[in-house]
């Protein structure tokens, strides 16, 4: 079997990561952490971090590194994490959670931190001609043929622009992004465990140069 995988999956919005991550998952036979799921599952279940985080989203307001940390540390403690490792996706986002995340990792260290790199006028033009069912969550990407209503052909719902997939929210979430993982991308480049990987190819091809980096990482010299 192939080893499993300690990894940190980085890049843009629409640079491709969740279909990467999932097919990483499969290769590597490790969970696929998404901070983003894990914390709606956290509010679903009702756990101790998880009521903390509802109640300062429901005010409004941001959650701090120490919730984010919490709960990655709880996820990362689970048999099967421990075991074979993981795919990390969007996590960390600042350079403390970066730092927490050593601490987390000392015993078992991150096998690479991956910046899966696509050209900010290429994820723009994707994500605004995304599409998504309203009930299922299916992506879909709209060419101009589309017959409207447009209707999921995997659960009949309706097919619709995200509010936060116009031009100019798309903008403001990369401006976001950028302002955050620069400090980060900073942080990984001088430990020198950073590597880069053009995102700009068919997903297999992505795919190949993605476990491509990750195995050149256990190389030795």
């Amino acid at each position: 079997m192939i080893p499993g995988a300690r990894l940190i999956l980085l890049g843009r919005q629409g640079a491709g990561k969740g279909t990467q991550c999932v097919r990483l998952s499969r290769h590597y036979v490790v969970p696929h952490i998404s901070t983003g799921d894990m914390l709606r599952a956290a509010v679903r279940e009702g756990t101790e971090l998880g009521v903390m985080a509802k109640r300062i989203m429901d005010g409004g307001g941001l959650l701090g590194d120490d919730i984010m940390v919490g709960l990655v540390r709880e996820r990362l403690s689970e048999p099967d994490a421990m075991g074979r490792g993981y795919i990390l996706d969007g996590f960390p986002r600042t350079v403390g959670q970066a730092i927490a995340l050593d601490e987390i990792t000392i015993d078992a260290p991150l096998d690479a931190v991956i910046d899966l790199h696509v050209p900010r006028d290429l994820v723009l033009s994707r994500l605004s001609a995304r599409r998504v069912c309203q009930d299922c969550g299916t992506n879909y990407v709209a060419t101009g043929s589309e017959k409207m209503p447009w209707i999921c052909e995997v659960c009949g719902g309706d097919v619709m622009q995200r509010a936060d997939d116009t031009p100019e929210a798309i903008d403001k979430r990369l401006d976001l992004y950028e302002e955050q993982t620069a400090p980060l991308i900073d942080y990984y480049s001088q430990q020198r465990r950073l590597v880069v990987v053009d995102g700009v190819a068919t997903p297999d091809e992505v795919f190949h140069r993605l476990t491509e980096a990750v195995e050149a990482t256990r190389r030795p010299g």
